[in-house]
């Protein structure tokens, strides 16, 4: 390895600097250089090219958006018929944006940031490289936001799995194979999606002329769960207590999120975002509403939006806090 000289580049530094660029008419670029550093641009500058050139499209990748369902068929060209011709993702929701709580925010990135990550551990501890969330709180407390911030955070495309139009446990199965790696796969509303609140309906057994909650479970944690690496599965319910336990142990729901009412710092995030405004008098008047009633945040952004002035808006909220 050369030493670097006063200026902090080494030998290799300089000969980068004089190598010969070409552009070719299709735009491809072609860099030579010097035959003495032949090992050292296979075996290490290259692979970090590679790389490099990997995140940034993925950092520039657009996210898309697809249904996976039986009423699909008939627009998919794959032999499959599983999935609707995606559509690009233009959710605006991201994590600064969202109404949450500041602390469960941050250990949700903070589980997300480790989970991709962990490629090597999840091979050396034999597990299938996925993870769980659930997402349950009373309705319009954020959720679907909530799957789009994951979505543009990650840059993960996004599966939206229709229960309700899976027939059978062998579809299921196709439908999961028909999904790619460094996907979110989204079951909405698992609790009246479908009758899975006890093992009754599966029998024990994993018919596959049917829908079960043991193909269910399979799907979810069994050997065809490991068909796909970095894989995240969202699920969403209004009422956490209908589901069977067997589907919210860890493994198949690693992390259950509560999707609260909307609290005071949920309310400034709101504020911000509608009226673009970080205070105001009667911040605190509607802080001391938010401790006291349960509001849930899509009621809030509904009272910020009547208004683009900040004093007609607040109040017209703070009224409706009163009533």
């Amino acid at each position: 390895m050369e030493q670097p000289d006063a200026t902090g580049r080494s030998e290799f530094d300089y000969e980068l600097k004089s190598t010969s660029l070409e552009v070719s008419e299709n735009k491809s670029i072609q860099v030579s250089f010097h035959k003495r550093y032949r090992e050292k641009v296979l075996n290490a500058y290259l692979l970090y090219v590679v790389e490099r050139s990997k995140a940034l499209q993925h950092e520039n990748k657009a996210v898309r958006l697809r249904a996976l369902g039986n009423f699909t068929r008939e627009y998919n060209a794959g032999p499959w018929g599983s999935s609707y011709q995606p559509t690009q993702l233009h959710h605006p929701s991201t994590f600064d944006t969202l109404a949450m709580g500041p602390k469960l925010k941050e250990e949700l990135i903070n589980d997300l940031d480790r989970f991709v990550k962990r490629k090597e551990f999840y091979g050396r501890v034999g597990k299938a490289w996925k993870r769980g969330y659930l997402l349950y709180g009373p309705p319009g407390t954020g959720k679907s936001s909530l799957i789009a911030a994951m979505a543009n955070y990650l840059k993960f495309d996004v599966y939206d799995l229709e229960l309700m139009q899976i027939r059978s446990n062998s579809e299921l199965r196709r439908l999961l194979v028909s999904t790619a790696n460094r996907s979110i796969l989204v079951i909405e509303d698992i609790d009246c999606s479908i009758e899975l609140s006890d093992r009754k309906l599966g029998g024990g057994s994993n018919n596959d002329s049917q829908l079960t909650l043991s193909g269910m479970l399979n799907f979810i944690d069994g050997l065809w769960s490991s068909c796909r690496d970095e894989r995240i599965i969202v699920f969403t319910t209004n009422y956490k207590e209908k589901l069977d336990p067997a589907l919210l142990r860890p493994g198949r729901m690693d992390m259950h999120i509560h999707m609260s009412y909307c609290t005071p710092s949920g309310f400034k995030i709101l504020a911000s975002n509608y009226l673009g405004i970080k205070t105001h008098h009667l911040f605190d008047k509607i802080e001391e509403f938010l401790k006291q009633l349960e509001v849930i945040p899509a009621e809030i952004a509904e009272q910020l939006v009547k208004s683009e002035e900040a004093d007609k808006a607040l109040a017209g909220l703070a009224a409706f806090l009163k009533n």
